[in-house]
């Protein structure tokens, strides 16, 4: 039994001192603050795939009509039954998949009821607004690029063109 008088050994200390465990456990939360952020949101990830998807479908569907020399339509149908959207015009040996991977997804031709694919090669300017959960995420096209996901800075220039050329083609007075 060891003994704390005078001349007898030095007890050595055991295990960590307060300090010690203070430093570890705010590494720790440093390092969970640093992989919660690292981690995407699972509702974004799920509409960039949307995304990509629809952006792909719209090229195909495009480009097969252009080739067949025929009108497409692609009509969003919110509540159908079999298909969450439709390739009007296409033959069905060349029809996509009409059904969203994700069962939440929702779209919305902005500004008309459909996107109109061919067979011009420049067609409209067009977008769809694509909405999982409370994300939303804007495709379109100018008419001669392939379909993209528009930006906020792109959708706000498109803004401000449109209003430049309101005002250019206004009657002088």
């Amino acid at each position: 039994m060891p003994i704390s008088a005078p001349g007898s050994k030095a007890r050595r200390a055991r295990g960590f001192t307060l300090l010690e465990l203070m430093v570890v456990v705010a590494m720790i939360a440093i390092t969970t603050a640093v992989v919660a952020f690292a981690i995407p949101d699972p509702s974004s990830t799920r509409l960039e795939r949307e995304a990509a998807r629809l952006i792909a479908l719209l090229e195909s569907a495009r480009t097969q009509a252009r080739a067949g020399a025929m009108t497409v339509l692609w009509v969003p149908q919110p509540n159908g039954p079999e298909a969450d959207y439709q390739f009007l015009g296409l033959p069905p040996a060349l029809m996509p998949p009409l059904k969203w991977l994700e069962s939440d997804t929702k779209a919305e031709v902005a500004g008309a009821r459909s996107i109109v694919l061919g067979p011009e090669p420049v067609i409209g300017a067009q977008s769809v607004i694509l909405r999982v959960e409370d994300k939303q995420i804007i495709v379109g096209t100018d008419g001669l690029s392939p379909f993209a996901v528009i930006t906020g800075n792109e959708a706000e220039e498109d803004a401000v063109a449109g209003a430049g050329q309101e005002v250019a083609n206004a009657p002088a007075r």
